[in-house]
């Protein structure tokens, strides 16, 4: 089965695939300016490579998590790219997808258990770890890369700086975190505009963090961050911002979130959702990120999103999906994983390594060649509320310089992205 799987799957590069006890099979030819995909694996068993073929999604990244699929040739992330540049390749997952996707939307919403857990499981994990790979300021959603020179921590800012934009906050307003993670955003939103912002989270070890950091001189009287569900939250805001939290709702969950974030906002409010999202309706989890990194996640189509919003009534204000700078994101906590994998090992073991630098390596994967991106949304309760142009999104540039650049950023990813395969091949 897996050895079918691959012979439709992999057409550009060249993956040597040894199969214990002593079976050898080759898909694909090499590419002479590439060698880099040309990967070379080994698998422990038959059985092995049965479940691969039989359910890629899930037993895939758990053959690479217990050592039973091991790279011979190159890196995992070469694997990747191979596999990522052959998706279009992949045999369709089929009407039971289908069918198993369209019964979501009737399943129960996530319970306030049942959502403490999930988060639980994966940002209840030490601060640690999440230092040694992150930015300084503990930013763990996408950055914004607004050119590929750009350093994580100088992407990161800029990615706070343009939500704060889209917000058009005024001093003294009220805003509202959702999933405020380690405080970074509400703390800067703090600090920049002068508002008063209240963060909610669902893990303990990120509120520790983000109710030390609120002690500073410069935001203490205008931060607080609490621990619980944003379903829990009483009151009017006059914004309302979430980044990295939606992919956590839960399709069946979408109708809620939004008439919350409408139940939640006065009547001239703005709401910033920053979220990763998807092209195309089915497919929206990953049974091996689900099992092993995101218990509960569901990542949106633009369609989903928008299905919900209306039946909330707030007005969507604008839409930007950014493109590829998830993968960007990714790729520097990548390579800051890897230097400090022997820290992280001494904190947890081998086998939490090979399952995280998966999981890094499975989502740049899907950003970089597969059909995710992020969407950010604004959303508001009247039409009149923010100016009737963008440019006060784009305080340091007109829209025309930023058009003028566009072109020549996506130039410089691609030649950058080119300049890192080769280095890493090397």
């Amino acid at each position: 089965m897996l050895q079918r799987y691959l012979h439709t799957l992999i057409q550009q590069g060249r993956l040597t695939v040894r199969i214990n006890p002593g079976k050898t099979y080759a898909f694909g030819n090499s590419i002479p300016d590439r060698p880099d995909l040309d990967v070379a694996i080994w698998i422990n068993s038959p059985w092995t490579a049965f479940k691969i073929g039989f359910h890629p999604y899930l037993y895939f990244g758990e053959a690479v998590m217990e050592a039973d699929l091991i790279v011979e040739k190159g890196s995992l992330w070469n694997l990747m790219e191979l596999i990522g540049l052959n998706l279009q390749n992949a045999p369709d997952r089929g009407w039971l997808s289908r069918l198993l996707h369209g019964i979501k939307r009737f399943l129960p919403a996530h319970s306030l258990n049942a959502s403490r857990a999930n988060v639980a499981h994966h940002y209840d994990l030490s601060e640690k770890l999440y230092r040694l790979f992150l930015d300084e300021d503990m930013q763990y959603s996408c950055a914004y890369f607004q050119s590929p020179q750009a350093s994580l921590e100088e992407a990161q800012i800029a990615k706070k700086d343009h939500i704060a934009d889209k917000l058009y906050l005024s001093p003294g307003q009220s805003v509202l975190d959702i999933g405020c993670g380690w405080g970074g955003m509400a703390l800067h939103l703090a600090k920049q505009a002068g508002v008063n912002v209240t963060g909610v989270t669902l893990s303990t070890e990120q509120l520790a963090v983000a109710e030390q950091r609120a002690l500073a001189p410069s935001v203490n009287a205008r931060v607080r961050f609490e621990l619980c569900d944003y379903r829990e939250v009483s009151g009017l805001f006059d914004r309302i911002v979430s980044v990295g939290m939606f992919e956590h709702v839960g399709l069946a969950g979408f109708d809620g979130y939004f008439q919350t974030v409408a139940d939640r906002l006065k009547e001239d409010g703005v709401a910033l959702i920053h979220t990763i999202g998807r092209r195309g309706k089915t497919g929206g989890r990953s049974a091996w990120l689900n099992k092993f990194i995101f218990p509960g996640g569901y990542i949106p189509s633009l369609s989903e999103i928008t299905d919900s919003v209306e039946k909330s009534g707030l007005f969507i204000t604008d839409i930007e999906p950014l493109r590829l700078h998830y993968a960007e994101t990714l790729r520097h906590w990548r390579a800051r994983f890897l230097a400090h994998r022997e820290e992280i090992a001494a904190l947890y073991d081998e086998r939490f390594c090979r399952m995280w630098e998966f999981y890094l390596c499975w989502c740049e994967l899907g950003f970089r060649y597969g059909d995710l991106m992020v969407f950010q949304v604004q959303l508001a309760k009247r039409l009149d509320t923010l100016p009737i142009t963008r440019d006060y999104m784009m305080p340091q540039a007109s829209a025309r310089v930023a058009e003028e650049a566009a072109s020549e950023t996506l130039k410089g990813f691609a030649r950058a992205g080119q300049a890192i395969r080769q280095g890493e091949a090397g």
